[in-house]
């Protein structure tokens, strides 16, 4: 199944400690259908010191989020939409069903 969401997009979180928060997807994971938003899902870890350039000590970092918990936004109306496909030549396209833009 094509994915529907990519790397690079923008994207809201509609369910979650982070519901309503924006950012943009870092890496998408499609086998376990979950994605890494910047500034969402923030966890601590602890590290160890990694020789003489990186201290070790706690850590944030942006953890995984379900696919399912997140929606893109329209690059019209600014707002999160669902996306849909459509055929335009010989190629497949991400579509928004809010406004019918194509997403790049």
């Amino acid at each position: 199944m094509a994915a529907k969401i990519k790397k690079g997009d923008r994207v809201q979180v509609l369910a979650g400690k982070d519901k309503g928060k924006r950012g943009e997807v870092l890496s998408v994971s499609p086998t376990e259908n979950r994605a890494v938003v910047q500034g969402v899902n923030i966890v601590k870890r602890h590290a160890k010191p990694q020789g003489m350039n990186q201290p070790g000590g706690i850590q944030e970092k942006e953890a995984a989020i379900h696919l399912s918990n997140l929606a893109l936004i329209d690059p019209k109306s600014d707002k999160p939409t669902r996306v849909g496909f459509r055929i335009d030549g010989d190629k497949k396209v991400r579509v928004a069903k809010a406004s019918g833009e194509v997403i790049a």
